[in-house]
């Protein structure tokens, strides 16, 4: 293990979804100024531009890629930049996906094609481009560290959303036989859970009540943080977890419904029994 463990010096990081201005940009940031060359892809060149493109003019190691990993082409293209890049291949981050509310709907009546869409989506693109980068990894004898970006409606249910949570959930199958299957050549493969949080693709808007009401810890979460612990389980620091998933939603996936706002059970109408329990 390194000095510093969470140094990345050296080491070639893809980040797949990295022009979002959100999530994805904040991870490409973190592990570039951790030292590692990011291969930063986006199907939106503009996008690279506006986002990744002031951490390039900063000096930061950022080679953009344009590409759509969904598609066999942008996978290649993708690896053809990872073995030009300087330093060894290391990791991957898979940011891509999403659930954008036009596939929201009841599922006894979701769109066949809406379906397919969002399986193809977040689950095919994080499945192809793994897929690749571990075959790369294989062929060179390295170790590395495959993060895929999943959500808490992999976890719990979302009602209205249901072909977005089932591909997560998939996501997270994908995840774990993975990590068995490469865990003795010493690759590791993770994957975050996010919860409610601040960036431009939030498909909801700034609500304080409403946040203190659904998350223990009474706000959204700030797309650093959860960078953070991509980065946690990119780096060394993450050496000895596999086949993990680390849900970072400041507490929503485990409090449960019947709680209330300051979560006590809303069956107990004991006053006494309430009072004696808060008084701690």
């Amino acid at each position: 293990m390194r000095e510093n463990p969470l140094d990345l010096t050296g080491r070639i990081v893809v980040v797949a979804g990295a022009s979002g201005g959100g999530l994805g940009s904040a991870v490409t940031r973190m592990a570039a100024e951790n030292g590692a060359t990011v291969i930063a892809v986006s199907r939106s060149q503009e996008k690279l531009d506006e986002h990744v493109g002031p951490l390039i003019e900063q000096g930061l190691a950022v080679i953009t890629v344009t590409a759509d990993v969904e598609e066999e082409a942008g996978v290649t293209k993708v690896m053809d930049a990872v073995r030009d890049a300087p330093g060894k291949l290391h990791g991957l981050v898979t940011v891509v996906g999403g659930g954008p509310p036009p596939s929201w709907g009841n599922a006894g009546k979701l769109p066949r094609n809406t379906w397919h869409e969002l399986f193809s989506k977040n689950l095919d693109s994080m499945f192809f481009i793994s897929q690749a980068v571990t075959a790369e990894l294989r062929r060179q004898k390295l170790k590395g560290s495959v993060v895929a970006i999943s959500s808490i409606t992999a976890i719990g249910a979302q009602p209205y959303n249901v072909a977005y949570g089932a591909a997560k959930a998939a996501v997270l199958s994908v995840v774990r036989t993975m990590a068995l299957e490469l865990a003795a050549e010493g690759i590791r493969v993770n994957a975050v859970a996010p919860g409610a949080m601040t960036s431009p693709a939030s498909l909801l808007p700034p609500n304080p009540e409403l946040e203190r009401q659904a998350i223990p810890m009474g706000r959204k979460g700030d797309v650093a943080e959860i960078a953070n612990s991509v980065l946690f389980l990119l780096s060394d620091m993450g050496s000895y977890l596999t086949g993990q998933c680390l849900t970072v939603d400041g507490g929503i996936s485990v409090k449960w419904s019947h709680l209330r706002e300051d979560n006590t059970p809303l069956l107990i109408t004991n006053e006494p029994f309430l009072t004696a329990m808060k008084a701690d």
